[in-house]
């Protein structure tokens, strides 16, 4: 697929299908965009995000409160004032719709089903309504986070939702701790409601993005930068083919060696597209020692890998949201909160609630 450098030709744009307006209608009469931000900063958070329900969460490898934790970091260290954090609202059956089915969403009332995205076993014995509520109400709060977080970033430049990223969920299909599709979702919400026409999705997880990457492969107005593992879950080949600039990095990729990938990839989708908004999806199951991600990278690397992404955002004026995605290890919310508090001592971002509203 060639791409240009604006893509503005009506060609690139899907036809208005009945199915696109019933699409349009759904998210012109959301609430996602209407809590009041007006004395916050672009960093959005829930303690709603967090999962806790008799250990259970533990029989998973992630690390289910570690969004509060990232909070509690910089809020500690004075680089977050509590009372200037962004709340967001549960993403509605509704808002859901905009990019699921509703066969899918259907499937998400058996439990059985739950615990297979989810990857813990003992959620199919528990009653639905339970489920609902523990397990898929925080995740819909934190859909409502990343969808809110393209808003903020299209006024402010920037936006973290310090949740989201479920990037293994299409419209038609859950898996690996994903049971819905954010990304996909802030997207298209940023079509219709902040009149954006050119994405760039910027996945550097361990794991490659192969939700979003179905939700868009033939869908010119998205470009995909994807840097991954090959040799681990979850072994999507369809998807692959939908890949714009497919970056892989196998087990044992030294800290070095990642980043001079990542600066390579970064010159090469500077002349092939230009987005009016970056999703970023940050992943943190990059490093060294995690279970899941195979790769060797320190948490410094990290640091300098998110300050690379957002200063190829900044310095051309391109607005972007960063979700936090995976990370299989207590470290990472440590590590996560490091990289926030470098990009505002490099000036990438400003998270004070009196500045943040110029930024």
């Amino acid at each position: 697929m060639s791409w240009s450098r604006f893509s503005s030709s009506s060609s690139s744009y899907p036809p208005k299908t009945d199915a696109e307006t019933l699409r349009r209608q759904r998210i012109s009469s959301s609430k996602l965009y209407n809590p009041d931000v007006s004395s916050k900063v672009p960093v959005i958070y829930s303690s709603y995000y967090d999962i806790s329900f008799l250990g259970i969460e533990k029989l998973h490898p992630f690390d289910s409160s570690k969004w509060g934790r990232i909070c509690r970091f910089l809020i500690s260290e004075g680089y977050l004032e509590k009372s200037s954090i962004v709340e967001p609202l549960e993403a509605s059956t509704d808002d859901l719709l905009v990019v699921h089915t509703e066969a899918y969403l259907n499937s998400l009332k058996n439990s059985v089903n739950v615990a297979k995205i989810t990857e813990v076993a003992p959620v199919a014995m528990l009653p639905n309504w339970l489920v609902q509520m523990k397990v898929l109400y925080p995740f819909r709060r934190q859909v409502g986070g990343t969808v809110l977080a393209g808003k903020l970033a299209k006024e402010r430049g920037w936006a973290i939702n310090v949740g989201g990223g479920f990037h293994h969920c299409s419209g038609g299909r859950g898996g690996g701790f994903c049971a819905y599709a954010d990304i996909s979702l802030c997207i298209h919400f940023a079509f219709v409601r902040s009149n954006i026409s050119r994405v760039m999705i910027i996945d550097l997880d361990a794991h490659q993005g192969n939700g979003h990457e179905m939700d868009f492969g033939n869908d010119e107005r998205v470009y995909i930068l994807d840097m991954f593992n090959p040799e681990i879950y979850p072994f999507d080949m369809t998807a692959r083919n939908y890949i714009n600039q497919k970056v892989e990095v196998v087990t044992g990729t030294t800290t070095d060696e990642y980043l001079k990938k990542l600066d390579k990839a970064l010159g090469v989708v500077r002349s092939n597209f230009a987005p009016e908004l970056i999703i970023y999806n940050a992943g943190t199951d990059i490093l060294d020692g995690d279970p899941l991600g195979g790769l060797n990278i320190s948490p410094d690397g990290v640091v300098q890998r998110d300050e690379k992404v957002f200063r190829f955002a900044r310095e051309r004026n391109i607005p972007i949201v960063m979700v936090t995605s995976g990370g299989y290890m207590k470290t990472s919310a440590r590590v996560i909160a490091n990289s926030i508090i470098n990009l505002s001592k490099k000036g990438l971002i400003d998270t004070s609630a009196r500045r943040g509203l110029n930024q």
